[in-house]
């Protein structure tokens, strides 16, 4: 029998399942871009009752972006089927063995044991969901990414004026605008430092957002207003040090971190 294929000269198979009950379809493009970061998104599904006009938003858009439509039935008023048919596919596309890690889209923590279980398998599970989503649904993620941020980029394009609170009645302008900024955890941070630190008291870069993703797996940069870990970690120059050493094996730069605080910085 055939051995699965290395991966780590090629990108990971991922199954992207999306719950259209409880994701928007404004997250569409940001969803698919910050998908394509972690690998390929092989399988594409989205699951919902395509009979009412409640999903009405998102048949304008899976076409475009190649999105297969699984039809689930309201069975029973206020209960939700959409959930049993996604995990089923799920744990079909598990057995496959053709995939090296499943997209989750939802806020639903009805799938936090669904995520637990595919990590069982060795399979790296990405959650994508609002801010509101259950805490235990994105501790059972490896990493979670709020979908708030995924929405930001439109915002970007709008105009000064009107302020997105003040936009017409029904255009969708004002769930489109960038959530604000949180404050940085700063004690967090020294705390992984402090963790993992060598002898110096330095951190690789690298080293530091894989333990802090670890620790958090809904920590991310955009969520405090930067870009990269390596931006906050500059803006924040009072508590940390940055230090660039040469260059990685990839040609870029190799950066390490270290607290100030513990250095009497």
């Amino acid at each position: 029998m055939a051995s699965k294929p290395s991966h780590s000269s090629q990108q990971k198979r991922l199954a992207v399942l999306i719950d259209a009950d409880n994701a928007p379809a404004s997250i569409v493009e940001g969803l698919f871009e910050e998908i394509a970061k972690y690998g390929v998104a092989s399988v594409k599904r989205i699951y919902g009752d395509w009979t009412g006009p409640q999903l009405g938003s998102w048949k304008k858009v899976l076409l475009d972006h190649s999105i297969q439509p699984i039809q689930q039935f309201a069975y029973t008023r206020g209960k939700n089927a959409t959930d049993s048919s996604l995990i089923i596919d799920a744990m079909d596309l598990l057995y496959t063995r053709r995939f090296d890690g499943f997209c989750l889209v939802s806020s639903d923590s009805d799938f936090t044991r669904l995520a637990a279980r595919l990590r069982e398998e060795g399979l790296t599970v990405y959650g994508f969901g609002e801010e509101k989503t259950p805490k235990p649904f994105v501790s059972a993620c490896d990493k979670f990414i709020y979908t708030e941020i995924l929405r930001a980029p439109a915002a970007e394009v709008l105009p000064a004026e009107p302020m997105p609170s003040e936009g017409k009645p029904g255009d969708g302008r004002s769930e489109a605008a960038a959530p604000r900024p949180q404050k940085v955890p700063v004690d967090f941070i020294a705390k992984v430092l402090d963790d993992i630190s060598d002898e110096d008291d330095w951190v690789q870069l690298g080293a530091l957002g894989s333990n802090i993703s670890q620790l958090r797996p809904a920590f991310d940069p955009r969520l405090y207003g930067f870009k990269k870990l390596s931006d906050l970690i500059k803006a924040q120059s009072k508590h940390f040090e940055l230090q660039e050493r040469g260059q990685t094996s990839s040609g870029g730069k190799a950066l390490y971190v270290r607290n100030r605080r513990r250095n009497g910085g």
